[in-house]
């Protein structure tokens, strides 16, 4: 009945899915209005995309078109905004690169995604003998020392025609490679467009929200949210360096509403602020838990957090917390944000399973692993089919998240599945040990690993970030442990000192397993 052929799709009532649109309706809509903010600089949408048109003329101009990879090695700046849309917008993909990553890892990836271009900052030059064109972008609007995208003629600008399929591919982005080489997550125009209006609905972005960018773009393209706060018609505001003071002073100037980073920036801002902002400001975070008192310290602050879960492999945030009701106490409130949420508004629902596949008892008790399915989900990893197939197994795919699922409906991680510590036979959770070392008041940050153990087989080693030098010793956080934890999940060694980190401020729990495992080994052998 509903298979005629005049029903099919036809150009009047289809076309492919794809971010371009959300600026060409912006250009349309919000031309006048302020886009982009860096320092004492602010341009306007119309003024924008002439940036963009300018940086898709001289990418042209090179040669590039459909299915080359360009690679940018590029902060915070309105370029990096602009190659969101100027890359795809010639049917090229888009490859945001770590800016705190080393020659070797910076020549796999350039190496490995077939790189054709490389745009960079000049003081985020890799060293390294390349044999693609190297543009280093100008130090400032005018400065006349590399590529200046501000100034000059404006080529026309066709946004979205090379845009033939939304399943093309529109971004490359490289995990964190802490298991081997780090895998290309090849994302869609569809998705990134989905996972973008999602955004704009779940973080309430409009056209006056003045978004600062103090997360990195080339993480998850930002997680979507240069397309999101374009598609709002909201204004972007660059950051130069994630630094509390500049944070805390680019608040105040461009009357920030919108942020996201992770919670060691939180925790910075926490230690910094003295004063609230002159608006309240919506904090989207995510990688561990907001303690009490980071919740409580940012709320009097003004900063109302919302805790997302997701990763590279899913464009970003794929779940959003619900904090419940805003009138309970901080520990409470804290206990529920602790909740990584409920799904998206544009992805599937995410899904607890047992290991045949099986959704796990709503009790909040019962583990799994979390499973994703749906149009924000990776296209797949580039050049890697055998992970492909293994992420994508039984048709959903395979986070690695160990979680139990609440009654009402929401997710908590309990775990990694790498990061499950087992003990004579017992299965410990790492995040557990870390929730208790988070609420001990001289505790900053804390990361509990597993190290070799000749007779439990592992046990749990804690690496702690003290808010204070020497505040914290290993005794007082022995004795704290003995009140709040079971014997065989109490850490066996504290270490103390600053955690190591990626760009995003995720903690590099591999660094340290290498470091327990070798000071266990060391004590073993003695």
């Amino acid at each position: 009945m509903f298979t005629d052929p005049h029903l099919a799709p036809r150009s009047a009532n289809f076309r492919p899915l794809t971010p371009l649109d959300l600026l060409d309706q912006a250009l349309e809509v919000h031309g006048a209005r302020p886009a982009v903010a860096w320092g004492a600089h602010v341009w306007s949408y119309d003024e924008f995309g002439a940036l963009v048109a300018r940086l898709a003329g001289h990418l042209r101009a090179q040669g590039i078109g459909a299915g080359d990879v360009v690679s940018v090695i590029v902060g915070n700046r309105p370029e990096m905004i602009a190659a969101h849309f100027a890359v795809p917008a010639l049917g090229a993909v888009l490859n945001t690169i770590n800016t705190r990553l080393g020659p070797d890892d910076v020549a796999y990836i350039l190496d490995h995604a077939g790189s054709k271009t490389l745009l960079c900052e000049r003081d985020l030059r890799p060293d390294l003998d390349l044999d693609i064109p190297v543009d280093v972008l100008c130090s400032a609007p005018g400065a006349g020392d590399g590529l200046d995208l501000f100034a000059g003629d404006v080529p026309p600008l066709d946004l979205s025609g090379a845009v033939t399929d939304e399943a093309q591919p529109i971004s490359l982005n490289y995990t964190s490679g802490t298991t081997g080489r780090p895998k290309g997550v090849v994302y869609a125009h569809r998705g990134a467009y989905l996972n973008a209006v999602g955004n704009v609905l779940a973080l309430g972005f409009t056209a006056e929200t003045r978004y600062l960018w103090t997360l990195p773009m080339f993480h998850c393209n930002g997680w979507c949210h240069a397309w999101a706060v374009t598609a709002a018609g909201g204004m972007h505001v660059c950051l130069d360096r994630v630094e509390p003071v500049l944070i805390l002073d680019t608040i105040a100037a461009h009357r920030v509403t919108h942020m996201a980073c992770a919670p060691v920036v939180l925790y910075m801002l926490l230690e910094h602020a003295t004063e609230q902002p002159p608006v309240r400001v919506r904090v989207a975070t995510g990688g561990a838990a907001p303690t009490p008192a980071l919740l409580a310290g940012l709320s009097k602050l003004g900063f109302d957090l919302h805790h997302l879960y997701g990763l590279t492999e899913s464009f970003g945030p794929a779940t959003i917390n619900d904090p419940g009701d805003s009138s309970a106490d901080i520990e409470t409130r804290a206990a529920l944000m602790a909740r990584q949420g409920r799904r998206h508004v544009t992805a599937g629902r995410a899904r607890v399973v047992d290991e045949a596949g099986h959704d796990v008892p709503a009790d909040g008790e019962t583990m799994g692993e979390i499973v994703l399915a749906g149009n924000t989900v990776m296209s797949g990893y580039y050049r890697n089919a055998e992970a492909t197939e293994a992420a994508f197994k039984d048709g959903v795919f395979h986070s690695g998240d160990i979680a139990v699922m609440h009654p009402d409906g929401q997710i908590e991680i309990r775990d990694r599945l790498k990061d499950v510590i087992i003990t004579g036979g017992e299965n410990v959770s790492s995040l557990e040990i870390e929730k208790t070392l988070h609420s001990h008041p001289g505790v900053r940050l804390a990361a509990v690993v597993a190290a070799p153990h000749p007779k439990w087989g592992e046990t749990p080693w804690a690496f702690v970030e003290t808010k204070v030098a020497d505040s914290v010793t290993e005794e007082t956080l022995e004795r704290f442990c003995r009140d709040h934890l079971s014997g065989f999940k109490r850490p066996k060694r504290f270490i103390f000192g600053e955690l190591p980190k990626t760009a995003t401020g995720k903690i590099q729990k591999y660094r340290l397993r290498e470091v327990a495992r070798d000071m266990a080994n060391r004590e073993d052998v003695a």
